[in-house]
């Protein structure tokens, strides 16, 4: 038998309560757990004024932030409108059925203005991070570094060549926004003063975005979002935004590592990373300034591509200060004899080491080694042996391991991107780049939080 019509029928009272209707396993439930929040009020204390209309609870904003980053809503209107109609998300921001959700403009509002000032956020990130080194799931000994770029939200139309661009009659007080933060950071290592090479388009609407192609593929404006993790659990230590060129990226490495030392008292053993950040001055700010064992790709252009021996084929002799031939020779940087012995010692800087032209006639390994000139000639850099130790740490036996390890920041990246939604910027200039980045770092570790640490449901 058929049942009867279900017609929508309006009661007089209605018993309802949002605590019953969230499962027990549901997501936020256990970022719920693990969020602390209790400290933003005191942080915000000082730019609050003591007079005129309440705000709205700045608990709430950031815990709606948290919500849209969380599950991939990128739109602000749109997250309102979610948090209106979602009970979860109306429980997780402890907003009853009948509470009005803020309005979208909100945001923008705090977000430039004490939001910006009290570095709120940066706040709510490292509290995230303490919460993980609490619960076990930061080891300390190993981290991995690495950036990946983000498209900014500007289009190649709307851009011109840097020349052009100084030559534009332009009142700072008069640009926009994201103009005005691009003058502030201009002696920024992250970003103006990263490199004196001047890229091939800038953009109107946001200067601060690198013109790329590091992509293999069409050129475009982008952000480098640089995270720096520890490797037991791929916690987020650090997030920084920057240039997408490989000096800003190795300077945004520096940055985090000494950052988390200062925040939490870590510092790696090791760090594991690509050869992008294998320079030599990286590798001697690791080894000698940091003392930490670097499992990075040296970046080497001594290898020759015409099939003739490399430096690598040459053997060093660091007693004698010489290169050794795999035919028995050597190559010296001099040849002259110091009635002083202090006057030959090496100096500073990069060297040229030769052999002999009489040696290398009567070599039967010319044309392996220099077929096309008289002599053959080896240069050394001025930490070669900072190097050398590189590569030795990169032939070491835990090398695969460390290389394994590092491979967890390339699947954060990916998570940001497929996941959360954050292939493209919504933002704007430095300021709301790194805002972006923050908060979506925030996201990934309390989802891994509740992943690793989930809420335990109580016995009926």
């Amino acid at each position: 038998m058929m049942g009867p019509k279900q017609e929508a029928q309006a009661a007089l009272f209605y018993e309802f309560s949002l605590e019953d209707h969230i499962p027990q396993n549901h997501l936020l439930r256990s970022i719920e757990r693990h969020l602390d929040l209790s400290r933003i009020r005191g942080h915000l204390a000082d730019f609050y004024s003591h007079t005129g209309r309440p705000s709205i609870d700045p608990e709430l904003l950031i815990r709606m932030l948290l919500v849209g980053y969380c599950f991939g809503i990128r739109s602000e209107r749109r997250l309102c409108e979610e948090v209106h109609l979602n009970l979860a998300y109306r429980w997780f921001c402890r907003l009853d059925l009948s509470d009005r959700i803020p309005d979208h403009s909100t945001f923008s509002k705090n977000r430039h203005g004490r939001f910006r000032e009290s570095d709120l956020l940066r706040h709510v990130f490292e509290t995230t991070v303490t919460r993980c080194v609490e619960e076990g799931l930061v080891g300390g000994e190993g981290f991995a570094v690495d950036a990946s770029l983000i498209f900014a939200d500007v289009q190649k139309q709307n851009s011109s060549n840097p020349k052009d661009w100084e030559d534009r009659a332009v009142k700072a007080a008069d640009a926009p926004r994201a103009v005005r933060e691009y003058l502030d950071v201009l002696d920024d290592a992250a970003f103006g003063s990263a490199s004196e090479v001047k890229p091939k388009f800038t953009a109107h609407a946001d200067p601060a975005s690198q013109w790329t192609a590091a992509r293999k593929g069409p050129a475009v404006f982008a952000y480098s979002d640089n995270y720096l993790i520890d490797t037991d659990h791929g916690i987020i230590m650090d997030v920084d935004a920057s240039r997408s060129i490989r000096q800003a990226e190795v300077g945004a490495m520096r940055k985090m590592i000494d950052r988390t030392e200062e925040r939490f008292g870590l510092k790696p053993d090791w760090v594991a990373a690509d050869t992008a950040y294998g320079s030599s001055d990286n590798l001697v700010w690791l080894t000698l300034k940091r003392k930490i064992l670097p499992f990075i790709p040296v970046f080497d252009h001594s290898k020759r591509k015409d099939g003739t021996w490399s430096r690598s084929d040459f053997t060093w002799d660091e007693d004698n200060d010489r290169y050794i031939f795999p035919e028995g020779k050597e190559l010296r940087h001099t040849r002259r004899n110091y009635s002083n012995p202090k006057r030959h010692k090496p100096k500073a800087g990069r060297r040229q080491y030769r052999s002999l032209k009489l040696d290398c006639q009567a070599c039967p390994s010319k044309p392996k080694c220099c077929p096309n000139t008289a002599t053959r000639s080896v240069n050394r850099e001025e930490y070669e042996i900072v190097r050398d130790f590189a590569r030795m740490c990169t032939a070491s036996d835990f090398n695969p391991t460390a290389q394994r390890r590092r491979k967890k920041v390339e699947m954060l990246f990916a998570h940001l991107k497929r996941i959360l939604g954050l292939a493209r910027l919504r933002l704007r200039g430095p300021c709301g780049v790194q805002h972006e980045f923050t908060l979506a770092a925030t996201a990934q570790n309390l989802r891994k939080l509740a992943k690793l640490k989930p809420m335990v449901p109580a016995l009926p």
